[in-house]
């Protein structure tokens, strides 16, 4: 086992700390580059922009466990409304950009978020009225009416900064939402202690070949955990240099990456697999200065990092995780070169636990597949408001994954399956549950399912097969309705990119969906 320890002791210390203690100490050198507006903030200028953005909402009446909801593209904005929430003492919850408004009003209402920092053309078609503890609305660069300018928050303010009232183990640093298999999504509660100890271990003794000299551009979204934890606060607080842009963009990225000197991307297996196209094409300069790549948050095929090394030289390391371990449990090495396997996840980090249970819940044999359970300093507190789907993951201290592995003789490990039916499209998750549940409000359908297709440049898609109401016949053109009914009301990766009717949707006596032979059809 190489890693063993963290880079420091997370105990007792908060996000927002640990990112003003390296602007004071970076001072000068360029915390953050916006390529969507070609700005440019030294860590002086972040670490003074979270501050007073902190005093602005405490001056705007944000109260100690406050939730502020953040609903931005990647931007200098939404940066530094994450590190300030919590410096003024409310929790962030963050939103996809692309939702809809069914999406929007649920998590606004479900995390009873009072504060909302968005900008004018994400309001387009959503309606706020009658949402019962949402106070303020902030928009960025464009104004809405009904809304206030989010440069009034950055005014000069004398309001005294909160100090806590709880521990960092107990107080929460962020309120993302994950997917889940069965019902709505649901707001994962972690704490400054979860965060914190997620960058030491990721920066502790053989955990990740980052550094301060490193230059990492980010395109995966701020309001998705991997970009928050592994980007901007591990970034931000090592000192590095964080370029940032709104969404990926291959030709824009091979770009950036030779005019900022680019030494690392995180990045998802669809991204990958479009570099190597660009690679081929001749887009992605030859004379980078790329390191190395950091793939999650799907399964990495084992040819594309074989691929991708041959035509640029970059080395690919997969890692592992999910947004209730705040989000990486497992990673691979760059080196030595006996250590580079970049088809499995790599090994844990330090101070997380993990074993291997049967179907019985027992300790499997050596080399056995079973499923990963997990304990660590980086597992979330629980689900927010949901206790029985808490008890039903963390048991006695032990996240249970759903996810199937095996490993090698020299302690890698592989993931093999997953037993959570979850769609994984371009790396972003697709419950199977809340697609469905749209589809069975439209007037023409009696029942469906929902599951994965393999797809060569997604990875996966969600494909729904329909059972039609009487009176109504399976077509083309309810096809495409029925795909615009979603449309409507989900963002674009999560609707369904083929359409099925079938006579029957096969379930189990007690009435679950058989994903199993729906997918069987795929073969």
């Amino acid at each position: 086992m190489l890693r063993t320890q963290l880079f420091a002791d997370p105990t007792g210390r908060f996000v927002h700390d640990i990112v003003l203690q390296s602007c004071r100490q970076n001072s000068g050198k360029t915390a953050l580059f916006d390529s969507s507006c070609d700005l440019r903030l030294t860590f002086t200028t972040y670490g003074s922009l979270v501050e007073s953005l902190a005093r602005g909402f405490v001056s705007a009446g944000l109260n100690p466990g406050d939730v502020i909801a953040i609903f931005l593209p990647n931007s200098w904005e939404f940066a530094i409304t994450y590190h300030a929430a919590t410096l003024a003492g409310g929790i962030p919850t963050l939103l996809n950009p692309v939702y809809r408004e069914r999406e929007v009003r649920y998590q606004l209402e479900n995390s009873s978020a009072t504060f909302l920092i968005t900008d004018a053309p994400l309001l387009e078609g959503i309606s706020l009225a009658g949402l019962p503890c949402l106070r303020r609305v902030f928009t960025t660069r464009h104004e809405r009416a009904g809304c206030e300018n989010f440069a009034n928050l950055l005014r000069p303010s004398t309001a005294t900064l909160p100090k806590p009232t709880q521990d960092s183990a107990q107080t929460l640093a962020a309120l993302p939402y994950s997917s889940g298999t069965t019902g709505l999504p649901k707001g994962v509660m972690l704490s400054h202690y979860n965060l914190v100890a997620n960058v030491y271990q990721l920066l502790g003794p053989n955990g990740t070949p980052l550094t301060a000299t490193d230059t990492m551009l980010c395109f995966l979204p701020l309001y998705h955990i991997y970009g928050l934890t592994v980007a901007l606060t591990l970034s931000v607080s090592l000192g590095s240099t964080l370029v940032l842009m709104p969404r990926f963009d291959v030709q824009k990225l091979s770009t950036l990456v030779l005019e900022e000197g680019v030494t690392m991307l995180p990045m998802v297996p669809p991204a990958i697999n479009a570099l190597c196209h660009a690679a081929e094409a001749g887009v992605f300069p030859k004379n980078h200065k790329v390191r190395w790549i950091k793939s999650g948050a799907a399964p990495l095929a084992p040819e594309l990092p074989r691929r991708l090394s041959d035509l640029t030289g970059i080395s690919v390391v997969q890692g592992y995780g999910m947004t209730e371990a705040s989000p990486v449990t497992h990673v691979g090495y760059v080196a030595p070169p006996e250590m580079y396997r970049p088809a499995s996840i790599g090994q844990p980090l330090a101070l997380t636990d993990c074993r291997i249970l049967d179907q019985n819940e027992n300790e499997a044999a050596p080399g056995e597949q079973g499923e990963l359970v997990m304990r660590g300093p980086q597992f979330m507190l629980g689900y927010w408001k949901e206790p029985q789907a808490t008890a039903a993951v963390l048991r006695d201290g032990w996240y249970f994954s759903g996810d199937i592995v095996r490993t090698d003789a020299d302690g890698f490990y592989y993931v093999l399956d997953r037993r959570k039916e979850m769609i994984k499209y371009k790396g972003f998750p697709v419950a199977p549950a809340e697609v469905e549940s749209v589809l069975l409000e439209h007037p023409a359908v009696r029942d469906c399912g929902v599951v994965a297709k393999p797809d060569a440049e997604a990875g996966e898609i969600p494909c729904a097969f329909v059972v039609v109401r009487d009176g109504f016949t399976p077509s083309d053109a309810l096809n495409q309705e029925l795909r615009a009914f979603v449309a409507d009301r989900l963002a674009h990766h999560k609707q369904p990119r083929q359409i099925c009717f079938v006579d029957a949707v096969p379930r189990t006596p007690s009435g679950k969906i058989l994903r199993r032979e729906l997918r069987k059809t795929f073969s």
